[in-house]
Order: structure tokens, then C-alpha cells, then sequence
């Protein structure tokens, strides 16, 4: 099966050579591929970095939050950096890399790890040493919760939307949930398949579908919108985000989601109350009203523990979702959002 990669040609490789993981593996020549739009103004106070989702690259993050007119984030106004995750194929990633890492035997990626080599780029390789904003949905926001917390001077303003600043257990169990769907079909075979595993990965799908959309998107018909024909048809749009992907390079995005948490490194050794405290950063938390698996009431808990921080719920029947400006009216909710903040 074609990867989606093939299909994706408009970006820069930073080789970060011989890069040691956060669980003391060391992999030689490991790339992170990213993508920047507009230009650093003089000042260089206009850069903002802007991380994908779980299913995603640089382009459905910037589908998501700069495409279309009279965007709050516009490559006209600011310079945006775009990079792509461990392990979406883009990147070093288990489907991308030779002997003998690769497969099964890439080694496990955390969200520490993605931000420190993000960090490198914007740094050492852009020459940026302030953040004007750091944005993203989903494993987005995992990720723009840790820049802020480990790179407090770098990041002026912070926007995590549909994301918490740890994987809370609920959220672990539906991730552990999904890993097994995968892991029962046969042809998986541990990661070494010989062929795609399209049943794992339908049973994948369906089971997301279910979580991704809310309880009140089902109620009240919400498939019609997307062009279905039936609720039952709703994994298809899971489909076609995930079906593309390597099997083993989405389990290697899924364990990172699993194993979040901006205290679980050398800087704050598990000290998560001593880890928000930390943040400098303008913050600005964005759950959806909906969301089944980042839980607004863990942003909550988090405002009250960060210096300076807003909980701003964006009201919506399309639960995770609707962080993704799948909904027009949600994505102008969030634009405003954004605009309060760095206006």
C-alpha cells in the first residue's frame, strides 16, 4: 500500500545525526522533517511554531489553523514553522529507517524527545530565540504544553487546544484500546507484517470513530454534515486519515500520546504541580464542551496551577473534533481565541 509521504514532496530535512531518545537509545542520521510559510520580520518577534495531530503532518496542521482568508495565524503577518513528528513518516520513523531500526524496532518516541529536536531546529537551525506563539490540537497541544513548560524563556504565548498537560488514565485506556484492535489481527504479527493489516486497521477505525465525535454529534445526526449517509459510515472518516499511515509508525505516535506528561523528564523528575508552575508563557486552554478523552475538567485543574493561564471552552456538539475546525463556527471560535491573545 502507497504511503501518504508519496504524495507529500514541499519540505526541509534537518539531519539531527546521531540522536540519543529519552530511553538512551541512540539512532544515527535521524531526520525531522518540517515546513516553514512567510517570512521573520526584522524585529524577529512574529515566529510562531505550529504542531500537527496524531494523524497528521505539516499540512492538516496548517489546514487546520492557517488555511483560508482572515486567518488569526497568517503567513502575510508571522512566520510559522511546521514541524512533523517522530514517527509520521515524514521524520525518522519506524517505516523510514534502515537496520536495525526499523519496524518494530524503532525505538520508543516521547514527547520530550519530538520537542527537544523541534527545539534544535527553531534554535540552532532557524537562529529563533523567542516564540511568539506556540499552537497545536490534539498531540498538537501535548506538545505545545511541553515547550512551555521546559523552554519557559522561548515561548510567549501558548494555546494547547484539545490537549491536557499528562495523559490522564481514561485517555490511556481508549489508546490501549485502539493498540489492541490493531495488535489482534493476525497479520499485524508484532509489527513485522509482510502485508497491510486493512482488518486491524478498519476495526482501528471504528472504534476511534466512536471517540472522536461526541455522544451529541450521534444524537443529532451529525454524519449529514460530513456528506455520510449513515452514523454507520462514520469511520470512513477515520479511514481516511489513518489508512495511509504505517501501522507501526501510528503505534509509535500512540505510545508518545500514552506516555505524556511535562514533568516525566530530567528537569521536573515527575514534579507535575512544580512543572505547570514553571510556565511563563501567556496561556490560553482550549477543550472542547464535548471532547470524550481530553476532559475539560483537567484544563481546569491545570489553569488554576499555571502563573498565567485562561480556560476558554469552545462550545460544540463535535467533541475532539471540533478542535480540528472540522466545524466552521468552532474554527472562528478558536481564530478569535488566538487573536485575543497575540494581537
Amino acid at each position: 500500500m502507497a504511503h501518504y509521504r508519496e504524495s507529500i514532496t514541499d519540505y526541509e530535512i534537518l539531519n539531527l545525526e546521531d540522536f540519543e531518545f529519552q530511553s538512551g537509545i541512540t539512532v544515527p542520521n535521524v531526520k525531522l522533517a518540517y515546513k516553514t510559510y512567510g517570512t521573520l520580520n526584522n524585529e524577529a518577534d512574529n515566529a510562531i511554531l505550529l504542531l500537527h495531530g496524531v494523524s497528521g503532518t505539516h499540512e492538516s496542521a496548517a489546514s487546520v489553523l492557517i488555511k483560508g482568508r482572515k486567518r488569526a495565524i497568517s503567513p502575510q503577518r508571522h512566520f510559522i514553522i511546521a514541524p512533523n513528528m517522530f514517527g509520521n513518516g515524514l521524520s525518522s520513523s519506524p517505516s523510514n529507517t534502515p537496520p536495525p531500526f526499523e519496524g518494530a524496532d524503532f525505538p520508543p518516541v516521547t514527547i520530550y524527545d519530538n520537542v527537544r529536536a523541534q527545539h534544535k531546529l527553531v534554535t540552532e537551525e532557524l537562529g529563533i530565540s523567542k516564540l511568539r506563539l506556540v499552537v497545536g490540537s490534539s498531540m498538537g497541544g501535548l506538545q505545545s504544553f511541553h515547550w512551555a513548560a521546559i523552554y519557559p524563556d522561548v515561548v510567549k504565548n501558548v494555546v494547547p487546544i484539545c490537549a491536557t498537560a499528562k495523559c490522564s488514565g481514561h485517555n490511556w485506556l481508549f489508546l490501549e484500546g485502539l493498540v489492541a484492535t490493531l495488535e489482534a489481527d493476525p497479520i499485524f504479527a508484532g509489527g513485522s507484517f509482510a502485508e497491510y493489516p486493512h482488518e486491524g486497521m478498519r476495526a482501528f477505525c471504528t472504534v476511534y470513530a466512536a471517540w472522536a465525535f461526541s455522544q451529541e454529534f450521534f444524537r443529532q445526526d451529525g454524519h449529514i454534515k460530513l456528506g455520510l449517509n449513515s452514523f454507520k459510515d462514520t469511520p470512513d472518516v477515520l479511514a481516511q486519515l489513518f489508512v495511509p499511515q504505517d501501522p507501526n509508525d501510528l503505534l509509535t505516535r500512540i505510545r508518545a500520546w500514552q506516555n505524556a506528561d511535562i514533568s516525566d523528564n530530567p528537569i521536573y523528575q515527575g514534579d507535575f504541580k512544580a512543572a505547570l508552575g514553571s510556565i511563563k508563557a501567556k496561556a490560553m486552554l482550549m477543550p472542547t464542551s464535548t471532547d470524550q478523552y481530553f476532559w475539560p475538567d483537567d484544563n481546569r485543574d491545570e489553569v488554576s496551577a499555571m502563573p498565567n493561564a485562561e480556560f476558554r471552552e469552545i462550545p460544540t456538539m463535535w467533541g475532539h473534533m471540533g478542535g480540528l475546525g472540522m466545524d466552521p463556527a468552532d474554527r472562528e471560535f478558536v481564530d478569535r481565541a488566538i487573536r485575543d491573545l497575540i494581537d
